[in-house]
């Protein structure tokens, strides 16, 4: 989303905010500061953003070669291939340092926000979000069609999370989980994640719904404004958030060193 330069500063707070949500909502198993550099690490949980290098103050422009190659050595160390997550906030030297280095560009992703004040969820209805951590688990890993191997490290995951948070699930008349999302609620804030909607019911509004029920869940705790992330590439999601009422806040890129043939194949 283009800015002026006026509208630049509000922005980068707006970014900072919502990174460090984020940061709360999706929780790296640990996390190292290289001056401003948030090194995320997550062994248990192939997923980009649990796994790679956040910078986060532009003005944070010292050292950088010498810098990524730390950070590539700790990731040696822990044996993953080493990412840098570039958000707005990543300074425009180390962009420039990926580039002359040869680093690719994959996974660009936009994060949305909503004023919930102006949604409309009238016809929604309130749903109490199921307690049994590992019941979610089980039915976010059998909707994403993930291997059961992940189980551990997506419940070592959900149960670190500290702000309030909600788990809900829609099963079939069978019982079978058919959709989850999960919100978390972190002050005037209210995440969506894990959003899954099963492959053959996909366009008959269970993913709208189930998102309405989350952003419901986290409005009667004060949330105020309705965050998410999605991959570029997804524009069917990219128009369900749309028509709730989303707008684009930002954007963000991953990128992976040149001696990667190709991008790791990751979760988001």
């Amino acid at each position: 989303m283009a800015t002026t330069e006026a509208d630049a500063p509000h922005s980068l707070a707006t970014v900072r905010r919502l990174e460090a949500a984020g940061f709360r909502a999706w929780p790296a198993s640990e996390t190292a500061y290289d001056g401003t550099w948030a090194i995320r690490l997550t062994p248990g949980f192939d997923a980009k953003r649990l796994n790679s290098v956040n910078p986060l103050d532009q003005g944070d422009r010292r050292d950088i070669a010498a810098r990524v190659e730390r950070a590539r050595e700790r990731f040696e160390a822990v044996g993953r291939p080493i990412l840098f997550r570039q958000s707005p906030l990543a300074p425009p030297e180390l962009v420039d340092h990926l580039d002359a280095e040869g680093w690719s560009r994959f996974g660009e992703s936009l994060v949305l926000t909503a004023d919930l004040t102006r949604i409309d969820l009238s016809g929604t209805l309130d749903r109490i979000p199921i307690r049994d951590l590992g019941r979610y688990v089980d039915a976010s890993l059998a909707v994403h069609g993930r291997d059961e191997a992940m189980r551990q490290g997506l419940l070592d995951i959900l149960g670190a999370i500290r702000p309030p948070a909600g788990f809900f699930v829609r099963e079939n008349p069978e019982g079978v989980p058919v959709a989850v999302a999960m919100a978390i609620q972190d002050n005037d804030l209210a995440g969506i994640l894990d959003l899954a909607v099963a492959p053959d019911l996909r366009r008959q509004g269970l993913g709208r719904d189930l998102v309405a029920t989350a952003l419901r869940f986290a409005m009667h705790r004060g949330a105020r404004t309705g965050w998410l992330q999605v991959e570029a590439a997804n524009t069917a999601g990219i128009a369900l958030y749309d028509r709730l009422g989303f707008v684009e806040a930002y954007r963000y890129v991953y990128r992976a060193p040149p001696e990667a043939a190709q991008p790791p194949a990751m979760l988001r």
